[in-house]
């Protein structure tokens, strides 16, 4: 049965989720803008964008950094390699199009992670494969986190019932989901309020985790990015500054 759905214009997507690996020595950052073009729900692949024009503003100093698209492969790195300061706003600026996108995001705390470790319990079908998560929660602020578990496996947690403590919780994978042995590499980001709230969405309507939360969701979420040349041609994603630790643990199969 061929099913006809209508072709919707192209909105241009802006995933630019910075992370800077605050708990490393020395300290590293991944400041990465990936434009993509969203496409028709069908459509088994997503364009990329090659030929946009991308800078981030110093909103404390007025430097300019700029990006470039150097594998033509529609991911925009700093042609300087720089680490975003802390209590410093940056303006995102993308031109596509000759119209011009834009948002400001400030460097987001974090905490590390405490230790991660392979548990023995399992859920429903006895196959699943438990991981252990332990990190201590800064009690001066509300704190808005999320997890990447690798294999696209992400989770958005809030600090309202555990906050000030150290704090464990158990995460599953699926059978299907992953293959032991193998090495895995456990992600914790600080996120704002804002950027959680989208998270959530932005997962819920995607089906869950499955495909990673940056895919082309059923319905168009709008995040912090806008059009400040056409209102009407808004834009989809997220400008974001995380510090992010990561952990990196070996899982093995267990009887």
């Amino acid at each position: 049965v061929d099913v006809e759905v209508p072709s919707t214009t192209p909105k241009l997507i802006i995933d630019a989720s910075f992370q800077i690996f605050f708990d490393e020595s020395p300290v590293t950052a991944e400041t990465i803008v990936k434009l993509r073009l969203s496409a028709d729900y069908f459509d088994e692949s997503i364009p990329t964008v090659t030929n946009a024009s991308v800078f981030l503003t110093n909103l404390s100093n007025g430097d300019i950094i700029n990006f470039n698209d150097a594998n033509l492969d529609g991911d925009y790195e700093p042609i300087n390699y720089f680490i975003p300061e802390e209590n410093t706003t940056y303006e995102l600026s993308v031109v596509y199009g000759n119209e011009t996108y834009k948002a400001t995001a400030t460097r987001v705390k974090s905490t590390p992670l405490t230790n991660v470790i392979q548990g023995d319990e399992t859920l429903f079908s006895g196959e699943e494969t438990e991981i252990k998560i332990f990190f201590t929660d800064d009690s001066s602020v509300d704190n808005y986190y999320v997890f990447d578990f690798s294999n696209s496996l992400f989770l958005a947690l809030e600090d309202r019932f555990f906050n000030g403590a150290d704090y464990s919780f158990s995460n599953f994978y699926q059978e299907d989901e992953i293959e032991l042995p193998t090495t895995v590499t456990i992600k914790l980001s600080g996120i704002t309020k804002e950027f959680y709230t989208y998270f959530e969405i932005l997962t819920s309507q995607a089906g869950g985790n499955d495909g990673g939360p940056f895919q082309t969701a059923p319905t168009a979420l709008l995040g912090n990015m806008i059009n400040t040349t056409n209102d009407n041609n808004y834009p989809l994603g997220y400008f974001h500054i995380s510090e992010t630790d990561n952990f990196t643990i070996n899982l093995i199969e267990k009887n």
